[in-house]
């Protein structure tokens, strides 16, 4: 497996958290959250491999809010290798498997929903903007995807989020979506919100 990472077992009746940290997080970074979304899961906790000024990253981008889309696609697709590898490894096929990501995490959480139905069908997503302009056509009715964003969130804009929810819909995910007021952030109502969605 090509990523630095955190394992943590959980009941095999229960889902396997796929934990995606933002900008310059790690992969302890959203472990509390994990916790409080479904005590028990089992927890696969990878580190951004792509380094800005020495924070980790799961891509690169050209500028604030403007993402390396040929980066996006091949990062996703590493990530996704590094999934498969890891339910082999631990024992994993056949378990329900959820990403969780906030920011930047959340950003190569929705890219591979988009373009990896094969290794992700279920997202909560925190935070997150388009990930990829024109993704392929492929059908996702068979994927859920929770999407939480601030209605004043300078580095997520709604309009951009907006945009990922109609690729969504229209490639036939189901999508939940949940506004708060604040900015960039994880708020308590968004937990809530997420839990309940995880838990449906």
């Amino acid at each position: 497996m090509t990523l630095e990472h955190k394992f943590i077992e959980g009941p095999p009746d229960a889902p396997v958290l796929l934990l995606l940290h933002g900008t310059g997080g790690g992969t302890d970074d959203l472990v509390g959250l994990a916790r409080e979304l479904n005590p028990s899961a089992a927890l696969l906790a990878p580190a951004g491999p792509v380094s800005e000024h020495g924070a980790a990253r799961w891509f690169r981008r050209l500028a604030e809010g403007v993402f390396d889309y040929d980066d996006v696609r091949a990062r996703a697709d590493q990530l996704a290798s590094f999934v498969l590898d890891a339910q082999r490894e631990y024992g994993l096929d056949g378990r329900r498997l959820v990403a969780v990501g906030f920011s930047n995490g959340a950003n190569i959480g929705g890219a591979l929903a988009l373009l990896r139905p094969d290794v992700v069908r279920e997202a909560a997503l925190f935070a997150s903007m388009l990930p990829v302009p024109d993704p392929p056509r492929h059908d996702l009715g068979a994927t859920r995807v929770f999407l939480s964003n601030g209605e004043r969130d300078p580095m997520a804009p709604l309009p951009s989020n907006e945009q990922f929810i109609q690729l969504l819909r229209e490639r036939s995910a189901s999508v939940t979506v949940h506004r708060h007021h604040g900015g960039h952030q994880i708020t308590l109502d968004a937990l809530q919100a997420a839990k309940a969605w995880l838990a449906a």
